[in-house]
């Protein structure tokens, strides 16, 4: 079965850190763009970052720049997304898809897979 699962989602304190995880089975990552979205309540679903096997990483918000970073391990067929001095306004429901092509993009259109989304809480 081909899907994406996220995990590392949760409640921390604004100035801490999590890594959120996006799994691929039924396929390999290897040459496949990831890109991390998130959905604030109320808000709609915003493209973070994004990793591409071409170009690299692509970032989508400016307000995570040096703060959030994206890796890929090909060997666990994983994606990570490293949240550092989280802030309250950081908080949302976190999903990895991959979209059509090689090259990152946030247009949802592009995207023809979806992970469930994990919850990421910022809060004292």
């Amino acid at each position: 079965q081909v899907q994406l699962v996220e995990s590392g989602g949760g409640l921390v304190q604004p100035g801490g850190s999590l890594r959120l995880s996006c799994a691929a089975s039924g396929f390999s990552l290897d040459y496949n763009v990831i890109g991390w979205f998130r959905q604030a309540p109320g808000k709609e679903r915003e493209g973070v970052l994004c990793i591409s096997p071409v170009n690299g990483s692509t970032y989508y918000l400016d307000s995570v720049k040096g703060r959030f970073t994206i890796s890929r391990d090909n060997a666990k067929n994983t994606v990570y997304l490293q949240m550092n001095s989280l802030k309250p306004e950081d908080t949302g429901v976190y999903s990895c898809g991959t979209p059509r092509g090689y090259y990152c993009t946030d247009s949802l259109y592009e995207y023809d897979l979806w992970g469930q989304g994990t919850q990421v809480t910022v809060s004292s």
